[in-house]
């Protein structure tokens, strides 16, 4: 039963860098600590969202999540030598599409926004070569690194590891670990196809940045067997900070009322929203498949570093 850190179950054994084997899904659901670590990276998450919203949005859906994690991995694994290889329209489309992600028309809207907001530019030479290679802007490695060290620092907090001083030292390693973790995530169809009530949210406009901020949020001392508490949520200023209406936001949440994933109670006059503790647990179940691939991903570089590949050239 995901709820009080108590309720969790024995922790697991200490997991710094030294250890041989990753954390998988099961040992990061055993923790007691997990749903603390959940909570503070959705909360760096949030903090994302307010330095950049336009970039944060990239991460906001489960497809455009996939579409981000994929692309940088892909740019990330060019090789100059090789004119087929790294970041292409035609390597995105085929990696999304083959997993039935998005279509094809899907993926190149896509690019052209990167292009637009300047998150992605041509590689050096590639303006006027076929296939064009694209990769990341600065703003873009900064965002991604950003990412994966939220994500580190939340695994830290389980085991009070080393991971986040190790790759801030090392900041070169995300070339290797970011692919491993993508290429992992998108080929993993339980990763790739949330469980029913999270992907209520995932796969929605902007779900994946209004379950950062509910989680951010959740009262982990409360003590009702059945929920947790977020508080009082005022749906016209989340609509507005997220940018998107207030009557898409106000859907969202009414299908997941109608499902039991949140509901209201009133107190002191005033509404305070909270989340099924069922639903925490499936978003905690599926949450640490991604954090396990990230571990795999840090312990891979601490037995040595080796190029990974995403796809076919």
């Amino acid at each position: 039963m995901v709820g009080r850190p108590g309720a969790w179950g024995v922790p697991t054994p200490d997991t710094r860098v030294g250890r041989k084997m990753p954390l998988s899904a099961e040992d990061l659901v055993a923790n007691p600590k997990f749903i603390l670590a959940l909570r503070f990276h959705a909360g760096r998450m949030r903090g994302m969202f307010n330095t950049g919203p336009r970039l944060a949005r990239l991460l906001a859906s489960q497809q455009r999540w996939l579409l981000t994690q994929t692309a940088y991995a892909l740019a990330m694994e060019r090789n100059p030598a090789e004119p087929t290889s790294g970041f292409t329209a035609v390597r995105l489309t085929r990696e999304i599409t083959s997993h039935k992600v998005a279509s094809r028309n899907t993926v190149l809207s896509f690019i052209d926004e990167l292009v637009t907001y300047r998150f992605i530019a041509y590689a050096p030479g590639a303006e006027r070569r076929r296939p064009r290679q694209f990769e990341p802007t600065e703003i873009s490695h900064q965002a991604m690194f950003g990412w994966l060290v939220s994500n580190l620092g939340a695994l830290d907090l389980l085991d009070g590891g080393s991971r986040v001083a190790h790759v801030e030292a090392h900041p070169e390693l995300i070339r290797v670990m970011q692919p491993r973790i993508a290429l992992n995530c998108l080929q993993d169809p339980q990763w790739r196809e949330p469980p029913e009530h999270v992907a209520l949210f995932q796969w929605n406009d902007a779900g994946g940045l209004i379950v950062d901020h509910l989680v951010s949020r959740i009262d982990l001392d409360g003590d009702d067997p059945e929920r947790v508490v977020v508080g009082h949520v005022d749906s016209r200023a989340l609509a507005a900070d997220f940018m998107i209406s207030r009557t898409h936001l106000q859907r969202l949440f009414a299908r997941a009322a109608q499902q039991g994933c949140i509901g209201w109670d009133t107190i002191d006059k005033k509404p305070v929203l909270w989340m099924s503790r069922s639903f925490v647990e499936q978003y905690s179940r599926w949450q640490a498949i991604k954090f396990a691939y990230v571990d795999d991903a840090f312990r891979c570089e601490a037995r040595g570093p080796s190029r990974i590949q995403v796809g076919e050239n």
